[in-house]
């Protein structure tokens, strides 16, 4: 897979969000016939020939050099986030299915169940780049409850988000979260174009949601670390959740996630309430442990 498409796109559409005002560009008389900058003004910016910025955004990053990326993110005004990505493209242009590894399965060891299980007063889980939920602990499970109700293993939030009803109520804002989720596998389709499961998810997603066919197109990214996220829960109603996403050194590609709420808040109570049901729910039926396909 060649993602020369996906670096002449992210590359044109920072292009052309960028103004030559916002860049600090002086203004010639006439009318522009692109939007934002033009490419010999980005390759001014960046300090390089416009021949040779034209090979880089027609998708040709083979051999570019991290001086030369950091002088594009610069003149593109790209945020913390696009500059990760636009490095993320670079390494995959000059990766090959050849030289690629095969990347491990990827599996939860029975220590991270154990830490999420010991989380008894935060939803956790562990997902993949993908937005598989691999791993939850009872309470993450009784929060995220409403995408737990299908037969498919994993949970995929992604799937959750854009394909089934019930998410444009469990999350009040789903403007934000369809963003959010998008920007995320947007990321993570930049680290590896390889990824076969990830190709899939996305042609999915693309042919069975407008929105997200939208949403795709747009090239956005995000890091997503940390932050407040809004649920209306079917059993203990609205939450206003803190939530810190650490990735996993010892487990390349995982990152868990886990929510709190700010004490003597409504969601604090709220929170307790889930964490009564998680448990009573827990005695009358077994808890779902089905990770992988």
């Amino acid at each position: 897979m060649d993602n020369r498409a996906e670096v002449h796109e992210f590359l044109a559409s920072r292009r052309a969000r960028l103004t030559p005002e916002r860049a600090g560009l002086p203004q010639y008389g006439g009318a522009r016939r692109v939007p934002g900058l033009r490419r010999a003004e980005v390759a001014l910016l960046a300090g390089v020939s416009p021949d040779y910025y034209v090979r880089l955004e027609r998708g040709n990053l083979s051999g570019v050099s991290d001086g030369i990326l950091e002088a594009i993110a610069r003149a593109l005004q790209l945020d913390d986030a696009e500059r990760a990505h636009l490095h993320d493209l670079a390494r995959a242009a000059n990766t090959t299915p050849r030289t690629r590894r095969r990347p491990a399965r990827q599996q939860i060891r029975p220590a991270v169940q154990r830490l999420l299980d010991a989380m008894t007063d935060a939803p956790a889980f562990v997902r993949n780049g993908r937005l598989d939920i691999l791993a939850i602990n009872p309470l993450g499970q009784a929060l995220y409850s409403p995408a737990f109700t299908g037969p498919d293993r994993p949970v995929n939030l992604a799937r959750f988000c854009f394909l089934d009803p019930a998410a444009g109520t469990f999350y009040p804002d789903w403007d934000d979260a369809a963003n959010t989720t998008v920007a995320l596998l947007r990321t993570e389709a930049g680290r590896d174009p390889y990824d076969k499961a990830l190709t899939d998810l996305v042609g999915e997603l693309a042919t069975r949601s407008d929105d997200f066919r939208t949403l795709w197109a747009a090239h956005n990214v995000r890091l997503h670390h940390t932050g407040v996220k809004h649920f209306h829960h079917p059993v203990v109603g609205p939450l206003s959740l803190g939530f810190e996403a650490m990735p996993m050194p010892a487990d390349p590609g995982l990152t868990m996630t886990a929510y709190h709420a700010e004490p003597a808040a409504p969601s604090h109570d709220a929170l307790r309430l889930l964490a009564s049901w998680a448990a009573t729910n827990t005695r009358t039926q077994p808890q779902d442990k089905t990770r992988r396909r």
